[in-house]
């Protein structure tokens, strides 16, 4: 296990995870699961204090818009916990295992080459990732 965690952090991560990436699919999800598990375990940026899955998912500024939707709000399906499960206990999916950022650009749209000063990692279906570069954040890397 790469972090401790609570049943309600779990509930937490997965809900997110599905709020954030369900059209991306399982593998979608687990990449968001593995950004959500980088920020509670980076000591860098504007993460140096957030260590809980429950700071991650509200942390604001630079939380996640997920939170505000429908899909946040009913509690996670055992599936969707058994995904959190996979990100929490250290499994990596490229290109998120060492991205700390993600967005969607929307529909025949490309990833920016940036996003909050980090560079793109790589794309799964309709979200970018991105990573800091070597060195800047060694907890993740």
């Amino acid at each position: 296990m790469l972090i401790n965690y609570t049943t309600k952090e779990l509930d937490l991560m997965a809900r997110l995870m599905r709020a954030e990436a369900l059209g991306d699919g399982n593998m979608g999800m687990l990449m968001v699961g593995n950004v959500i598990v980088n920020r509670a375990i980076a000591n860098c940026d504007v993460f140096k204090s957030i260590r809980t899955i429950q700071q991650v998912v509200y942390q604001n500024p630079g939380g996640f818009t997920g939170i505000d939707s429908s899909l946040f709000q009913s509690a996670a399906t055992t599936s969707e916990k058994n995904l959190a499960k996979r990100c929490l206990k250290g499994e990596y999916f490229y290109p998120a295992t060492h991205a700390l950022w993600f967005y969607a650009p929307g529909a025949n749209k490309n990833c920016g080459s940036t996003w909050y000063n980090q560079p793109l990692s790589g794309r799964y279906k309709s979200h970018c990732f991105y990573m800091p570069p070597i060195g800047d954040c060694p907890q993740i890397r």
